[in-house]
């Protein structure tokens, strides 16, 4: 991606989420009052006045802290910072200059990029008492704001912009925005990481360990994609934090605003429940998918055990049975490249169109072979069909009587349309209407 990248660092607690959600626009961080809550980088496009740009919002840094997580965390800011083209540094107004920003503010000096010192709650009295100390830090005049309150952004963002690299615009190409779900531990952040060559989301083997949906920027084939990694839904009577509630709120928006859902499957256990309820809400949405089996490399093979495993799958999933599998190794990379060639395929497919005069040559031969079903002595007849829509595919078939077609003989006009078209990974939506 062309666009300029800020990234958003300071210590734990200082608002950091919450101004980024305020840029963004909408709420995407997890915001509350639990120090570390934003463990990943978060990206997100923002826009402002002309300018369209992303903005990542990390961990809070503690550059001392023994923590399990903070070591990631700090790696986490490191890889952001090291490919940001603005730095916001953001501190507690009410709290003062701790000792920690001062650490933190060696660090960025360090980085030799434009940092922009961003005072937060900016509406307590203890702000304006501290109003001058934070000249100290170093960084020249700082932007004093409340993020909760909405003040003093536009003044910030302008400053924001103003430090963007100067350069011609780029043309805008296609973007794929790709979705990995799952149960935890199954493999998305390993497999994000491996796409990406590089450690952007944490992966340790604790499962629930990415708690937001962390999204990415990787070209492949000449095509720009979004990997969002998701947080893994678990049962909802072991989902007892706050934050997981909010985590499982944010996947299914991942969901939404996907194009592809890949759906990751452990093979070493198998299509769990989870595994059936997170991809059914991507089906209900009508999203491309794609069924991935992980850590294939670990399972001991003969010459039918992937016939057996697909077999199951499509047993435990019936309603994905367009849904292509493949079987991948996040940690060794087998079939990766096919998957990413897959995602593009399905892609391809969620936004084909088929002209009128060739989907009803397809139809005619399909009466042909197969009669519509009679009723009473009264035989359906249909007379043409049209694509009315992509993203998904949709088909309005003109007709006698709409009741005729029952869905044995649908599911049989789609199979048809199919067997011409493809159409792998994507469901077709169907409308039978009377002429």
């Amino acid at each position: 991606m062309d666009k300029a990248l800020v990234c958003i660092v300071g210590r734990p607690n200082v608002g950091k989420s919450t101004l980024f959600n305020k840029i963004v626009g909408r709420r995407i961080s997890i915001t509350e009052d639990t120090p570390g809550v934003t463990r990943d980088r978060i990206y997100a496009s923002a826009q402002w006045l002309s300018h369209e740009f992303n903005i990542v919002d990390t961990g809070g840094l503690d550059p001392k802290s023994d923590e399990i997580f903070m070591k990631d965390i700090r790696n986490q800011a490191q890889v952001a910072l090291d490919t940001a083209d603005v730095i916001l540094f953001v501190v507690d107004g009410k709290e003062g200059i701790h000792q920690l920003d001062h650490e933190i503010a060696q660090i960025l000096r360090r980085t030799d990029k434009p940092v922009i010192l961003t005072v937060n709650k900016l509406d307590s009295k203890q702000a304006q008492d501290h109003k001058y100390d934070f000249y100290e830090l170093g960084f020249g005049e700082p932007y004093f704001v409340s993020a909760e309150q909405s003040q003093g952004l536009g003044d910030l963002l302008d400053a924001i912009v103003e430090d963007f690299p100067k350069g011609e615009d780029q043309e805008d190409r296609e973007e794929i925005k790709v979705a990995f779900i799952g149960k935890p531990n199954a493999g998305k952040s390993s497999l994000v990481n491996y796409i990406l060559g590089e450690n952007r989301s944490i992966v340790t083997d604790i499962p629930g360990t990415t708690r937001d949906s962390i999204h990415s920027f990787f070209t492949y084939e000449d095509t720009d994609f979004t990997l969002i990694d998701t947080a893994g839904l678990r049962k909802k009577k072991k989902v007892t934090e706050n934050i997981e509630h909010y985590s499982v709120v944010r996947t299914l928006r991942s969901i939404e605003n996907s194009d592809v859902c890949v759906l990751i499957i452990d093979a070493t256990s198998g299509v769990s429940e989870q595994d059936a309820k997170i991809v059914g809400y991507a089906h209900d949405r009508y999203k491309a998918i794609i069924l991935a089996v992980n850590k294939w490399d670990l399972i001991e093979k003969d010459n039918k055990t992937m016939k057996h495993f697909k077999e199951e799958v499509y047993t435990r999933l019936p309603f994905l049975l367009y849904a292509p599998i493949i079987f991948i190794s996040a940690k060794t990379g087998q079939r990766v490249g096919d998957l990413l060639h897959l995602i593009h395929v399905a892609n391809n497919n969620y936004a084909l169109r088929i002209s009128t005069g060739v989907l009803n040559d397809i139809l005619n031969q399909a009466v042909l072979m197969n009669q519509p079903p009679s009723d009473k002595g009264k035989r359906g007849k249909l007379y043409y069909g049209t694509q009315s829509g992509t993203r998904p595919p949709k088909f309005a078939f003109y007709v006698n009587e709409p009741q005729l077609f029952h869905f044995s003989y649908q599911r049989y006009l789609e199979n048809q349309i199919r067997e011409t078209f493809g159409f792998d990974g994507v469901p077709i939506l169907m409308e039978f209407k009377k002429r």
